[in-house]
């Protein structure tokens, strides 16, 4: 999922905002100044086999996706030692799970921003870093004028445009094929709001890409899926699919939904039609991201472990800078954490997705709780299911759990370079072992 996005493009013309295409200045006195938003257009994308499009393949040297792309051969530990200066601790508590930080805190705006998918951290840590002149310019994502749903990269150069991009965003979108309008475009000082696989190949390039600071956002992302898909599985949840306006998978097992009208509808969960989506729904790339929290960002910014308020990984001074912008816009305390030292409290739900994912990456259908008993389980897990840290930590093996299953079946050959050790070490617990050849070691 991308975020921030939501934007209201009735006064915006994104065919009056293409000026900054790649090795073209931007022109003072366009409107591209005037309305603070800038939407180049990009070269079509390289072909690829695990790929979701994050820009690079669009700019002028392609090749440069063999060193970047998170699906090929990432390091992490060499990656979270060079940006952070140290890689993951795993005696430090949870950082096995979540990668370096400083400090972790579930958090909320005090005045939440009109339009943002939950108080509106995000966006207005780059509305700060404007409003400051700390950069020139951030890059994001805007919705797509002809579909609300759609990410649209746009870099963004006046703090109130910042209110144009709030929300979510599903879908693929080349971010990182706005460096090369940036460079051009003279901007010297940029912050990126990024999802993971944008973010590492960011940083893999970053030492030659010229800029002289670059502050990264980063959201957590797992489920991503194209936007065409997206829609599908709107119109599983409505009748009038395009009268949804918000969605959001929340900490408390629940999907909240908005629509035009002003209504909002709680799903949990267990009672949400994902049996019913097609086995390629979700691509391979988005079942098999090792790199759910977003562990080379600066700042992570979630849900996961916010128990219903939102949810930062500070993981580095530049992280803690940003977080410093907020002053005392943003309320601040400890996540909350039921979960016990030996993991017993996780470890029904994530054996229970393990058996299902099993299923699934075997191409057999799912196992579906009968449908009476559905409502009465939506009922108690809010109450009796992980929370906090531990909720967070349940989603984290989770993913390392999907990673493993889907590539022994369907790219067993890309195991030894696609999966960290720090992964087997979070699903050792489980019985999930690698087998000859899944590993660098044989």
């Amino acid at each position: 999922m991308q975020h921030p996005s939501e934007c209201d493009v009735a006064d915006v013309s994104f065919q009056a905002l293409t000026a900054a295409q790649a090795g073209v200045p931007i022109e003072v006195g366009t409107q591209v100044t005037e309305t603070g938003l800038i939407a180049p257009e990009f070269a079509a994308t390289a072909p690829r086999g695990l790929c979701t499009d994050c820009g690079v393949s669009r700019t002028s040297t392609p090749t440069d996706c063999g060193t970047a792309c998170q699906f090929i051969k990432p390091d992490y530990a060499a990656m979270e030692a060079a940006v952070h200066g140290r890689a993951r601790d795993e005696s430090r508590p949870d950082e096995l799970f979540f990668g370096p930080f400083q400090r972790m805190a579930k958090a909320r705006l005090k005045q939440p921003s009109e339009g943002a998918q939950w108080t509106g951290i995000t966006s207005r840590l780059g509305e700060r870093l404007l409003e400051t002149g700390a950069v020139d310019a951030i890059l994001t994502m805007a919705p797509d004028p002809d579909d609300k749903w759609k990410p649209r990269p746009v870099m963004v150069t006046k703090a109130e445009a910042m209110a144009s991009v709030r929300g979510m965003r599903m879908g693929y979108a080349p971010l990182l094929a706005l460096l090369e309008p940036a460079r051009a475009a003279g901007f010297k000082r940029i912050g990126i709001i990024g999802i993971p696989c944008q973010i590492h190949a960011l940083r893999r390039l970053e030492a030659k890409l010229g800029f002289e600071r670059i502050y990264v956002i980063g959201t957590p992302c797992s489920d991503n899926t194209t936007t065409e898909n997206f829609h599908e599985f709107l119109a599983l949840l409505s009748d009038k699919p395009d009268t949804i306006t918000y969605l959001e998978f929340k900490a408390n097992y629940h999907v909240e939904l908005r629509f035009d009208d002003g209504k909002r509808k709680e799903v949990p969960f267990l009672m949400l039609p994902l049996s019913d989506l097609r086995p390629d729904f979700f691509p391979l790339t988005c079942r098999t991201c090792v790199d759910y929290t977003n562990s080379l960002a600066d700042i992570t910014v979630g849900y996961m472990g916010g128990t219903g308020e939102q949810w930062l990984l500070i993981r580095n001074d530049r992280g803690a800078e940003l977080l410093g912008l907020l002053g005392d816009e943003v309320a601040l305390a400890e996540p909350d954490d039921n979960g016990k030292p030996d993991g017993s409290k996780r470890a029904g739900p994530v054996k229970g997705f393990m058996a299902n994912t099993e299923r699934a990456a075997g191409g057999l259908p799912l196992r579906r709780m009968p449908k009476w008993v559905r409502p009465i389980v939506g009922k108690l897990m809010p109450l009796v299911g992980p929370k906090g840290k531990e909720f967070a930590r349940t989603r984290v093996e989770m993913k390392a759990i999907e990673t493993i299953l889907h590539l022994r079946r369907e790219a067993p050959g890309l195991m030894k370079n696609m999966i960290p050790p720090h992964v087997w070490k979070l699903v050792a617990r489980y019985g999930l072992v690698p087998e000859k050849g899944e590993t660098k070691e044989g």
